[in-house]
């Protein structure tokens, strides 16, 4: 076999990727398994997007080569949301870019910034695509830690003891993943200042703000925020189309015009009728939102259930599609979810796929029917 590149060395295939393959084996076997552990929606998304999608077949150009920025009409419906949800002013024109998916925006921004050698400031525990990434571009993770006696949010003090003269780039994602912590106003003040001081650009993830959240936010809405910061969004969760591939960067153009220097080069656009879906989808009423919350305002009241079935805490407050346990004292999180897959027939996530912060914990995803997590506390 031909010698892979240096880079696979230090990365490992995705945790989920593996794990899916061990759970599909089991049920092969015969192992009713109930999947707890990943997030991809199981509704549907809005009608109105996926008949327009269809409608969109038909039309003359649509299976060409699409715009690299996507379509005029997606960017300003994409200005339009950000202006009406998070009162945050963009131009469709300059500061907004489709993606194929907000994970792809990831790797694009991270080439776009990084020479091997830069370091990269990653949440412990945190989205493991960041560290992954980071590494395949020969640069280094610095992990920064979340715990929860700090509300899962960064230590700027301990952070300003660094030394941050190689830190190129910082991601944050709030509302967490894994943890469901939601940020205040005077966090995203202080990350930005902490951006400018240092001269980091600052990549807020952003694709569960609208998940069991009252107030989505984005970093956009403070001061000076598009001088250092890009944020990452998606149509996975928010719209149930992670299947789409549809994805959004926003940030001053000059920000943006180096991640599409990475892009165009990359794909040849997206495909014409997901983007009209997409367009569609973006104009959904709030009634959409209150729907898709009161399905998974029922769901966690279950897994909630569970959690205390199998001796765990949480946080009432935590926000989007997963709830984050804490076991109990002296459990280990890798050895807990191996035996409830083991004796119930159960998959949740450990903790530690997210970072060393993680042992102790383990999530569950709110993207199973009732029925099945009822079975699964039935099962407990």
């Amino acid at each position: 076999m031909i010698e892979v590149a240096n880079r696979l060395k230090h990365v490992q295939e995705y945790y989920f990727s593996k794990k899916l393959r061990e759970v599909a084996f089991l049920q092969s076997q015969g192992k009713p398994i109930i999947n707890l552990g990943i997030g991809s929606p199981d509704l549907e998304p809005p009608f109105k997007a996926t008949m327009l999608l269809k409608d969109s077949l038909d039309e003359e150009g649509a299976n060409k080569y699409q715009s690299y920025q996507g379509l005029p009409e997606l960017r300003e419906e994409i200005a339009n949301f950000y202006k009406k949800h998070y009162k945050v002013n963009l131009s469709g024109q300059t500061e907004v870019l489709p993606l194929l998916g907000s994970k792809e925006g990831i790797m694009h921004i991270s080439m776009a910034f990084l020479n091997p050698g830069d370091e990269v400031l990653i949440p412990n525990p945190g989205y493991p695509t960041y560290s992954a990434v980071t590494k395949l571009l020969e640069a280094k993770p610095v992990f920064y830690d979340l715990k929860e006696d700090n509300h899962w949010l960064p230590d700027f003090i301990a952070l300003e003891r660094l030394d941050l003269s190689k830190v190129k780039i910082m991601w944050i994602s709030y509302p967490h993943m894994p943890t469901g912590a939601n940020a205040p106003n005077k966090f995203y003040d202080e990350v930005i200042a902490f951006g400018r001081r240092h001269n980091i650009l600052i990549v807020n993830d952003n694709p569960y703000s609208f998940i069991l959240n009252k107030k989505p936010i984005s970093i956009m809405r403070y001061n000076h925020a598009k001088d250092v910061c890009l944020e990452l969004n998606s149509f996975s969760k928010t719209f149930n189309m992670a299947g789409w591939r549809v994805g959004m960067l926003v940030g001053s153009y000059e920000h943006l015009n180096a991640v599409l220097k990475v892009k165009s080069n990359m794909d040849s656009g997206m495909f014409y009728a997901i983007q009209k879906g997409a367009i569609e989808a973006l104009k959904c009423s709030d009634m959409w939102f209150v729907s898709l919350n009161s399905v998974y305002e029922q769901r966690r009241e279950l897994i909630w259930k569970l959690a205390e079935a199998l001796n765990c805490t949480y946080d009432e407050y935590a926000t989007g599609m997963f709830v984050w346990a804490k076991l109990p004292p002296h459990l280990k999180s890798e050895e807990f979810t191996d035996l409830v897959l083991k004796e119930h027939s159960i998959f949740i996530t450990p903790g530690t796929v997210f970072g060393s912060n993680g042992e102790g914990y383990v999530r569950f995803s709110l993207c199973s029917p009732e029925e099945q997590i009822k079975e699964a506390i039935a099962r407990v």
